[in-house]
């Protein structure tokens, strides 16, 4: 019958939706060149880019180890309550960053996470600021061979080091570099003109990184070069870049330009109240990929015996939530929350992780913080799982009328729908009210999916027994028998074959629930809610375990709901 099968439909639409919609809805951008590449505004074109190669950078193809690049040149040391690491005085380079707070692994001896590197690294990546000249007029200026003076050893955090440096024109350039208690730089520029004629330049910054780093590749999850463009977030792939030709060009009022990972982040930040000529670029070099970000400021004419200040910032360290929400309000930095990757329900995920925060805080675990939350869902939703329980139920008792009018009109597919409608309304039932609550439920389960798989603040977050990282899989599997046997499977089987101890909860809990909902009244429609506990089983096994957990959680109180709908629904028939 048609109503059955729209309520068929809706189920499996409910489905694609669950699996598919964020792939459709985010992924593809269509972002046309012609629109996304801003027209360069009225200002005098440089005699060179910003950030264009020269022949004194990275110019061995040959790694050098770590230790052996930054053994090369001499360093200032950086050293903060959550940074380490040092900046090259040769080309004034930030170009060697460790995350204190952070390490590759779990285990107690892994390394910290690592993120700038000397650019003759593997993966090398790091950022500097400088200038360029303006068109017809020639200023020996600073380069990547340039050797800085400064006046202090090291770069404690709320402190300022002074890097100097004066060309054979007589004129001084200068660069003081300050990082707060967390990850941010300030950088600020000055150049006197003690040539004895005026001198016209562009401040530049940017942010290079050699080869392509290694994603993760979920659709999901955006990596790479990434930006806020008078107030319009853009995001390239790395293949995106590398599938242009040329760069990618912006101009843009504020606002600020970068390359993210999962966790990390370095950005470029200029004065929110200045115009900016941005650009996401690669190209090849000895070999060896290069992705660069970049901005150029207006032109600065600085007459004989004046001095020009420019002023920028450098933020490179952990995507923390509350950290970049700090950032954006006291320093107007547009959208800077926009680099952890939201989403499509952004109005949803980022109030649903404040939420995790707020009872993580009161329970001291981001476990029984989602299992505290997922109550509060379900009482909220309750009134919506009550009707479509009983609408279900009303359906199940209607099923000898739908099979008369069904046999009554079977020639007849018009008048048998038209019938079918008329008792619906007549009896106040709705056929697909039962498919309400999952639908509800999907945005609810992405935003618990992106703010486990995207928060840094999930990283690592245990909970109890096995579960030592809620934003990782499961980590033990059926196919070893829960770690019985000494060998891991998830080095030669597919993800989604390694089903472990939580996503078989999650399945068996579903079916129970399935075994107390009313049975479909529709052959077809039973069959496929068999199978759905199995095909979910499989699905999930990959996923965040505190996202498995969060569903058996969830089916468990559903369990709950239906057993206590059905008793006062056999209380009121008495």
């Amino acid at each position: 019958m048609k109503n059955q099968g729209n309520l068929l439909l809706a189920i499996l639409l409910s489905l694609i939706i669950l699996l598919g919609f964020q792939y459709f809805i985010e992924t593809p951008k269509m972002k046309q060149q012609a629109e996304r590449q801003k027209t360069i505004e009225n200002t005098e074109e440089p005699s060179t880019q910003p950030g264009i190669i020269t022949s004194d950078e990275d110019t061995n193809e040959e790694y050098l180890e770590l230790n052996q690049a930054l053994q090369q040149n001499e360093r200032l040391k950086i050293e903060t309550t959550r940074l380490s690491g040092s900046i090259s005085l040769k080309g004034l380079k930030i170009d060697n960053l460790i995350l204190k707070d952070y390490k590759e692994k779990q285990t107690e001896d892994s390394e910290l996470v690592t993120i700038f590197k000397p650019s003759n690294t593997k993966g090398g990546y790091y950022s500097n600021f400088s200038w360029i000249n303006s068109k017809n007029k020639i200023t020996e200026l600073p380069n990547d061979q340039t050797v800085w003076k400064s006046d202090k050893k090291i770069l404690k955090q709320n402190e300022t080091v002074k890097f100097t440096w004066t060309n054979s024109q007589n004129i001084e350039f200068q660069q003081e570099i300050s990082i707060d208690e967390n990850f941010l730089f300030t950088i600020k520029q000055s150049v006197k003109n003690n040539s004895g004629e005026n001198i016209n330049i562009h401040s530049v910054a940017k942010i290079s990184r050699t080869d392509t780093p290694k994603t993760l590749g979920y659709f999901i999850l955006h990596e790479g070069p990434i930006g806020v463009v008078d107030n319009v977030l853009e995001e390239f792939d790395y293949d995106e870049l590398k599938d242009n030709i040329g760069p990618i060009e912006f101009s843009s009022n504020g606002g600020w330009f970068g390359i993210t990972d999962k966790y990390w982040l370095s950005a470029l930040i200029p004065d929110q109240n200045s115009t900016v000529k941005a650009r996401f670029q690669y190209y090849k070099r000895n070999n060896k990929d290069k992705y660069q970000v970049d901005y150029m400021g207006n032109k600065i004419v600085i007459p004989s015996g004046q001095t020009s200040n420019s002023v920028h910032k450098l933020f490179v360290g952990a995507k923390e939530v509350k950290l970049l929400d700090k950032y954006e309000k006291t320093h107007s930095i547009a959208r800077f929350d926009l680099a952890i990757d939201f989403g499509w329900y952004y109005w949803l995920t980022k109030p649903f992780f404040y939420l995790l925060i707020y009872f993580k805080n009161i329970f001291g675990n981001f476990g029984l913080s989602i299992l505290f939350v997922t109550v509060l869902i379900k009482a909220v939703f309750y009134p919506l799982a009550n009707k479509s329980y009983i609408a279900m139920n009303r359906m199940k008792e209607l099923q000898p009328e739908m099979l008369r009018i069904k046999e009554l009109y079977k020639n007849d597919k018009m008048k048998m729908n038209q019938e079918m409608m008329a008792m619906y309304k007549k009896e106040k039932v709705n056929p697909a009210a039962g498919c309400f609550p999952m639908l509800i439920q999907i945005p609810v389960f992405f935003a618990l999916y992106k703010v486990l798989f995207i928060s840094i603040e999930m990283l690592h977050a245990p909970f109890y027994g096995w579960i030592q990282d809620l934003s990782a899989a499961d980590p033990t599997s059926i196919l070893n028998l829960f770690g019985l046997m000494p060998w891991d499977p998830n080095l030669y089987l597919p993800k989604f074959l390694n089903i472990g101890l939580w996503p078989l909860i999650m399945g068996v809990s579903m079916y129970v629930q399935q075994k107390l909902n009313p049975t479909p009244t529709d052959p077809m429609q039973a069959k496929i809610f068999m199978f759905l506990p199995i095909f979910f089983t499989f699905i999930l096994a990959p996923f965040p375990s505190g996202l498995v957990i969060y569903w058996a959680w969830n089916n468990l109180l559903s369990m709950g709901q239906q057993i206590l709908i059905k008793k006062r629904m056999e209380r009121g028939k008495k």
